[in-house]
């Protein structure tokens, strides 16, 4: 006779279902018999044995991300720098050649320059803006190419189109940070992308309470690769924060709509603000890749905004002061706006050098917009910028 198993002590019975997701914290799960463990590893039935391995809340979040990326077999890690961890190590090996674009997230660029040549596998960098630069930098031993769409913290915008031709021409795998954009702004493996990740922390969850990653593959072999890497390397996602990012979805669309149009609205306020150099934002005119941005966007400009003052460290440091009601954090995506200063929080690790090569000074800032008032912010941005004035 088949062994019963017995509801959690306490756990009631109920002909109705929760609303809300509930959470899972359970480390274990029990099985009746080694025979239906088996089942369960083998594939013949689903169900959990252990955290580390997959739990609810990770796999309810991981379908919905699924479904805005139009992706399937999404997997959810611990943070985003986990994701980036789960594409570079658990698919490449010594010897192999990876590119980066330039301009990647701080710590990525520090992996990509450490890290991975630490463990015998080569690095480039190169600019994504450039998809003859990225066809150039390709090696017979190349294995993946990882870009931004939209570069933190100097908001470039990549050639995804070509660059995605470029690696599929020559056999080497595209994998796209779309943490910036969302996939509101765009949904890269629509352009060729092979692989997708995300900082969830980030826009995706909202609320600066949670911390975690997602990354998902074309090609579910890659896909099946990277799972057992992070399962391995114990890259587990608390179910608590899988909780509060599912939550954090519900309100996603609302809340980067309202954020992108304050966007806008601030962006043009710095471009005509006194002791302002200059202002990067993809809607603008004056942005850079302005026309691969309508292009490639469509008209969207998304939460984030780049800007930088005259005055140096001086002025910087009287601008964070003197802009009160912004939270100065090395965040984005909260529902409250954040300023960045990426010289001393993400891009720290750079040399003097390399920041000023990417564009990045000490009166460089990356605005992260949040849910406010537009012109109650825009009021906060001119206090900043007049203590910065006469700091410098």
């Amino acid at each position: 006779m088949k062994k019963t198993l017995q509801r959690p002590a306490g756990w009631p019975a109920s002909l109705s279902t929760p609303v809300v997701s509930p959470i899972a914290p359970s480390v274990v799960y029990a099985s009746a018999s080694p025979d239906e463990l088996d089942s369960q590893y083998e594939g013949r039935e689903t169900g959990y044995t252990y955290a580390r391995e997959g739990h609810p809340n990770a796999d309810v979040l991981a379908q919905r991300i699924d479904a805005l990326e139009g992706a399937s077999g999404g997997l959810v890690v611990g943070s985003g720098m986990a994701a980036v961890s789960a594409v570079l190590l658990g698919l490449c090996k010594t010897g192999d050649h990876v590119i980066g674009a330039d301009q990647l997230y701080g710590r990525s660029l520090r992996m990509m320059a450490e890290d991975l040549p630490r463990l015998g596998i080569a690095t480039s960098l190169v600019d994504a803006t450039d998809a003859k630069a990225v066809a150039e930098a390709i090696r017979p031993e190349t294995r993946l190419v990882l870009i931004e769409v939209v570069s933190n913290p100097t908001i470039r915008i990549a050639d995804l189109d070509a660059v995605a031709e470029v690696c599929a021409e020559r056999g080497v795998l595209l994998v796209v940070d779309n943490t910036f954009t969302t996939p509101l702004g765009i949904r890269p493996f629509e352009h060729g992308a092979d692989i997708v990740l995300h900082s969830v922390t980030k826009l995706l969850a909202g609320h600066s309470d949670a911390t975690l990653g997602w990354v998902a593959a074309k090609d579910p072999a890659l896909a099946e690769r990277m799972r057992i890497f992070a399962v391995t390397t114990g890259m587990t996602p608390s179910p608590f924060d899988c909780w509060l990012a599912e939550r954090g979805l519900a309100t996603f669309a609302l809340r980067y709509a309202r954020a992108q149009d304050t966007s806008q609205r601030l962006a043009d306020y710095l471009s005509g603000a006194e002791g302002v150099k200059r202002v990067l934002y993809p809607t603008r005119p004056d942005h850079p890749d302005a026309a691969r941005a309508q292009s490639l966007l469509k008209g969207q400009g998304g939460h984030m905004v780049s800007f930088e003052i005259e005055g140096g460290r001086a002025a910087a440091n009287a601008f964070a002061e003197a802009a009160s009601g912004i939270a100065f954090a090395p965040t984005l995506g909260d529902v409250g706006t954040t300023l960045s200063h990426p010289a001393s929080s993400s891009h720290r690790a750079l040399t003097p050098e390399a920041r000023a090569k990417m564009g990045v000074s000490e009166g460089f800032f990356r605005v992260s917009v949040g849910l406010e008032d537009p012109e109650a912010l825009i009021a906060c941005f001119g206090d900043g910028l007049a203590a910065a004035r006469g700091a410098a």
